[in-house]
């Protein structure tokens, strides 16, 4: 120690200085540089329109998930400003491959036009799980692509409100149904569900629509085919938004001989299921998808999980279960 201090003495000024400066700078980077090894990794989640309250509550479950464990992974959260803008939904998966996240949990808007950007974040390296509504699996063979679904069976729970909905009424009668975006996966399922009922309960399909899983788009065809179907009995609505829309509709033409069926279990349809202007509706429990989405995003990312899909369940809701 002594001999070191007596050759920094002897040392000119300057490169006493400049030595310092270095020795101070590499500790400097040594205290400031971040570990990847603990740097948390970073997950998105790129939902469909957070004007509709099942997106709403998805988002919120996520947050409160993240919330819990700051140091297990962060959360960017997105969505688009209503369920057909398949352009914004595109560019955000594209910013958020910019931003070089490490997972994508999206509930895609469209099943087929999302794949592409898909690919190219699989490409970059980034997980991606689908929720909610399936992507097409013949055109992500195209792209020899997997990406792991998680979600429930939207035919059996469209088939289950529509048996409950359709057996107040006799044989024959007269149904239409309110579809969602006739390119999404879970919107022919639905379609498909509701058309099994239909078919064994013996009923008469009229008529079946696009309402693009809109509120106010279901009232306005809603009023339309009410006045071309005046013997309707029965709604079959491909989401609650759309069960609002036609509900309101239908209490404006003064019709509360037809029956409204819903899915999606949110708490907007409840006043009407209890006043009894939709009869039935379903529970996905969709604020959970957000939540499986990412721990399995988060399984992957840690080289731990299969890519296959996972089915939630479903449920049958009725006014009586809502005290329950």
């Amino acid at each position: 120690m002594i001999a070191a201090k007596k050759n920094l003495k002897d040392m000119p000024s300057a490169l006493v200085l400049a030595l310092a400066g270095l020795l101070l700078g590499g500790c400097g980077d040594s205290s400031s540089a971040q570990d990847p090894q603990t740097t948390p990794p970073k997950v998105a989640l790129i939902m469909k329109s957070l004007a509709n309250e099942f997106f709403v509550n998805m988002q919120r479950s996520a947050e409160a998930h993240q919330s819990q464990q700051p140091e297990v992974y962060t959360l960017v959260a997105n969505g688009i400003k209503n369920e057909s803008d398949l352009a914004q939904q595109v560019a955000l998966v594209d910013q958020m491959l910019a931003r070089g996240v490490d997972a994508i949990v999206i509930a895609p808007a469209d099943s087929r036009a999302l794949v592409p950007a898909l690919v190219r974040a699989l490409r970059a390296g980034i997980h991606v799980v689908n929720i909610d509504n399936r992507l097409a699996t013949d055109v992500l063979a195209e792209y020899d692509v997997q990406i792991p679904y998680i979600g429930p069976s939207n035919r059996e729970g469209a088939r289950l409100v529509a048996e409950y909905v359709l057996a107040q009424h006799e044989p024959a009668s007269e149904v239409f149904i309110l579809e969602g975006i006739p390119t999404a996966a879970n919107a022919k399922q639905r379609k498909a569900g509701f058309e099994d009922a239909i078919a064994t309960a013996d009923m008469t399909l009229v008529d079946s629509q696009s309402a693009a899983w809109d509120q106010t788009q279901a009232a306005q065809v809603t009023a339309a085919v009410l006045n071309r179907y005046p013997n309707l009995r029965i709604i079959l609505a491909a989401n609650d938004n759309m069960a609002l829309g036609a509900a309101s509709a239908v209490n404006l033409a003064d019709r509360p001989d037809v029956s409204i069926g819903g899915f999606d279990n949110i708490s907007a349809v409840h006043p009407l299921m209890r006043e009894g202007r939709i009869e039935a509706t379903v529970e996905q429990y969709g604020s959970q998808f957000a939540i499986f989405g990412i721990e399995f995003a988060l399984e992957m990312i840690a080289g731990n999980a299969q890519m296959t899909d996972r089915t939630t369940a479903v449920k049958l809701v009725t006014p009586a279960d809502l005290d329950q």
